[in-house]
């Protein structure tokens, strides 16, 4: 009898081992069909855009996919600026002593902060201007920013490259999300070195 269920339980965790025939979009019953055409179904989640709190309920899809990306590219740029001071080094600068990198958000000159919250909003405010004349910065249309001409013209090629967008920003996302953690809550990031930040 022992035999048999361990051959069943066996036998039933193997499919999981086994590849999906098709990457078709499937949504939730009660998801939102605005997903069904959303960049984001891939191989890592089921042929399904990711909503497993059914958000799409509550919230527009496309301010909840816009609102992704910008955390996203945020993650991307924190996530080099984490690790840059480490293995690269710093800037010669009178102001900043540390490769601390939140020692370092202390140590900056406000001068530097202001700078910076001003180019922050010269960008936003030229995406905005730049949507108000069709233009994107969410993918799907022509790119608000794209100086180096390296944006795809065909459909096919603007949906791998969004995807791989979004696929990054989620990684940078839960990357530095680790970072703070192991900073600030020592062995709470499993197989992370405790010297390693």
């Amino acid at each position: 009898m022992k035999v048999l269920f361990a051959t069943l339980a066996l036998a039933s965790t193997a499919n999981a081992f086994a590849p999906s025939s098709s990457l078709k979009a499937a949504t939730s019953l009660n998801a939102a069909p605005e997903l069904d055409d959303m960049v984001g179904i891939s191989t890592e989640l089921g042929g399904k855009v990711w909503d497993p709190l059914n958000l799409s309920d509550f919230v527009d899809p496309e301010y909840a996919r816009a609102t992704e990306l910008a955390n996203g590219r945020s993650a991307m740029l924190a996530t080099v600026g984490w690790l840059w001071p480490k293995f690269v080094g710093t800037f010669d600068s009178q102001d900043v002593t540390t490769t601390d990198p939140v020692g370092a958000i202390m140590q900056a000159d406000p001068q530097w902060w202001a700078q910076f919250i001003i180019f922050c909003g010269t960008i936003e405010a030229y995406k905005y201007r730049e949507g108000l004349n069709g233009k994107s910065s969410t993918g799907g249309g022509e790119p608000v920013i794209d100086w180096a001409k390296g944006y795809p013209a065909d459909e096919a090629g603007r949906r791998d490259i969004e995807l791989k967008e979004l696929k990054n920003g989620r990684l940078a996302m839960l990357s530095i999300a680790a970072f703070f953690s192991a900073k600030f809550i020592p062995g709470s990031v499993p197989l992370m070195p405790a010297d390693w930040l």
